[in-house]
């Protein structure tokens, strides 16, 4: 349990950073759509601990590519 909460903590901090690096180009609801999605991708998996750097990574790039721009 101790885990799942460490991980929604680091989520919920994703989508702030995200909100404000992506706040010029995409809604709040948007970057938090981008976040779930990225999120869902790493459902069920067993190992854990670097599912929120990636769901990070994942969600920069759906949002760079919604805003047409590449990805870097």
């Amino acid at each position: 349990m101790a885990e799942t909460t460490r991980e929604e903590d680091a989520i919920r901090l994703v989508v702030e950073r995200l909100k404000s690096a992506f706040g010029a180009t995409h809604s709040p609801a948007e970057v938090e759509e981008a976040v779930a999605k990225a999120h869902a991708t790493f459902a069920g998996r067993p190992v854990r601990e670097f599912v929120p750097v990636l769901v990070e990574r994942r969600a920069r790039i759906i949002l760079r590519e919604a805003a047409g721009c590449p990805d870097r």
